[in-house]
């Protein structure tokens, strides 16, 4: 049967770090990325630009919840990610009355090195919540949160792809 496993995994080293480091986000494209067996080895030569957020703190997740329903026969992912950006501003605002109009997908390195490629296949739903914060120490910023539901996982980016991708920043 196609859907039955085929390995299994090693116990890993405790050499992990949580979080995410940047952002990349761009207009939706159909096919955006070639994906063979989880992983994004080529760029859609549509895509030409991507716009790069770089991440500070302990704010900024990226949680896949991949669910299979024996009732249906199907199986959908839920990627939900969460960003916090400091200090607000005119231009960034502008972008993001933009990001949450359209249909945006999204690369978001972690701390590990790892590219996942999200909402590849309808784009990525935004809320954006913009605080000025109560005290002299609260965040004044923006808090977006997106969530995309796929089929599969997030694909990781190869070393290659990464290179080409990085080529497109705006």
């Amino acid at each position: 049967m196609s859907c039955d496993i085929s390995q299994g995994r090693l116990r890993s080293c405790k050499d992990g770090l949580g979080g995410n480091s940047v952002l990349y986000l761009y207009n939706g494209l159909k096919d955006a990325f070639t994906v063979t067996s989880g992983e994004a080895t080529s760029i859609n030569a549509g895509l030409t630009e991507v716009y790069k957020f770089e991440l500070e703190g302990d704010l900024n997740t990226l949680e896949q919840s991949q669910v299979g329903d024996r009732n249906t026969g199907t199986e959908v992912n839920t990627q939900t990610l969460t960003i916090s950006l400091k200090k607000i501003d005119a231009s960034t605002n502008a972008q993001f009355n933009l990001l949450v109009a359209g249909y945006p997908q999204a690369v978001v390195v972690d701390r590990n090195g790892n590219w996942h490629c999200l909402a590849l296949d309808d784009g990525m739903d935004f809320t954006v919540v913009s605080t000025t914060g109560g005290a002299k120490t609260d965040m004044n910023g923006y808090t977006l949160t997106g969530v995309a539901t796929t089929r599969d996982l997030a694909p990781l980016m190869d070393s290659a792809t990464q290179t080409a991708f990085e080529s497109l920043v705006v």
